[in-house]
């Protein structure tokens, strides 16, 4: 683990350490933690729709032709 300083303003460290005292966890962990989700969030590329893997949520009812409008079945769907 990488040992860094942070210079951060009273009152945002004030905060961080009420929290840690509520949630009983050390403000080190808690500001690991805001760091793993900052990059999660912004700086790890989610790249193309096509690269997020299928949930298996079941079976297909039938397979889609070309003649299926599934968009348009959608909108309609929230218009009515």
């Amino acid at each position: 683990m990488k040992t860094i300083t942070v210079n951060v303003s009273s009152s945002v460290y004030e905060e961080f350490r009420d929290y840690s005292r509520k949630v009983d966890r050390p403000v080190s962990e808690l500001i690991r933690q805001a760091m793993e989700d900052f990059r999660d969030a912004r700086l790890r590329s989610v790249g193309s729709v096509r690269n997020i893997p299928a949930l298996p949520v079941g079976q297909m009812i039938r397979d889609i032709d070309s003649s299926d409008d599934t968009l348009g079945e959608m909108v309609d769907d929230v218009r009515h």
